[in-house]
């Protein structure tokens, strides 16, 4: 654990963790796959990792299964410095599992094994809530929406965080085959889109939920809801679009040789949430926000470059080294 974890503001990520199986060839489906890499994964876990290996004060708040992966997995957590006190066993239920197909192009395709899985059956009365009334910020994804009791477990976190006066980060982290249909996962998405107060989404995400074109602005601005301070639109090689009440822009990606594009978005969300429990002012001053964004951005670059979510995370120097090469 680093020195400065304990001093700096904590930010506590709320959700799912599991175990990804990740082809060890690329570009064959699962079928035809050979041999899997176990790898440690789950969007909201991610973020407190990524956040921990640049040194922030992380912590996570889920429920695994009191199987050896369920313990692996704990174990890995606190072995990167999140603080694990949020983290509940479950007796009957199994850890999740993803088996994770990787195309030739690093681009992923999922498929799970959940029926139900413990973080499922996270309940209300489980909740840390002193830790996340202690938060700067509290960062959720929509997957934990998906059933009861982890939604009513969801919802409460929420509230408790927003009467703390805690910053509210979301990144639905669409998983089709995880919800009962498409509208279905629209609906339970949406459903909680106006209490963030920083959303962060996908072009590809931006095109399932307006079902128009990501590119065009006045599509993304579709999605704007007063109550955001920020909205982003990841873009992924190309860099990310920023939008706020007074100004919007862009900022350039960086050219890497792309692995495994798994847990890139979530290496770009912890920098960035990183940033942003050091200076909250970052959404009113635009050279601060693209600097900061600039930084998530090298984050989500350097992840694609190694398999597997958790191990391609890159600390602050490996980030800085990318910046400085590109100029």
């Amino acid at each position: 654990m680093n020195n400065n974890s304990a001093k700096s503001p904590m930010i506590v990520s709320f959700g799912e963790m599991l175990i990804d199986f990740v082809p060890d060839v690329a570009g064959v489906s699962l079928a035809e796959s050979y041999a899997f890499i176990k790898a440690p994964g789950g969007a909201p876990a991610n973020v407190a990792c990524a956040i921990a290996k640049l040194g922030g004060n992380a912590a996570f708040i889920g429920k695994v299964g009191d199987d050896e992966f369920g313990h692996m997995l704990a174990d890995l957590l606190k072995k990167s410095g999140v603080n694990s006190d949020g983290i509940c066993f479950d007796k009957d239920a199994r850890t999740a599992l993803a088996f994770v197909t990787l195309k030739a192009d690093g681009q992923r395709e999922f498929m799970f094994y959940r029926s139900p899985s413990a973080d499922m059956l996270l309940k209300e009365s489980e909740l840390k809530l002193d830790l996340i009334k202690q938060a700067k910020i509290f960062h959720y994804g929509s997957i934990s929406l998906i059933s009861e009791p982890c939604k009513s477990a969801h919802m409460a976190a929420m509230k408790a965080a927003k009467q703390a006066g805690v910053l509210l980060s979301y990144d639905p982290n669409v998983r089709l085959p995880l919800w009962p249909s498409p509208e279905a996962a629209r609906d339970g998405i949406k459903s909680i889109w106006d209490q963030a107060d920083f959303v962060k989404v996908s072009d590809d995400e931006v095109e399932f939920l307006t079902k128009g074109d990501p590119k065009k602005d006045d599509v993304v601005m579709s999605l704007w809801n007063d109550n955001f301070k920020l909205l982003i639109v990841t873009d992924g090689p190309e860099g990310c679009r920023y939008f706020t009440k007074k100004f919007k822009g862009k900022v350039n990606g960086y050219k890497v040789k792309t692995i495994d594009t798994t847990g890139a978005g979530d290496a770009f969300v912890g920098a960035f949430l990183q940033a942003v429990a050091k200076d909250p002012n970052l959404f009113n001053d635009e050279n601060k926000l693209k600097e900061a964004l600039m930084f998530a951005n090298a984050c989500g670059a350097i992840s694609t470059t190694q398999k597997g979510a958790i191990p391609s995370l890159p600390d602050k120097a490996q980030a800085e080294n990318l910046i400085k090469e590109a100029k």
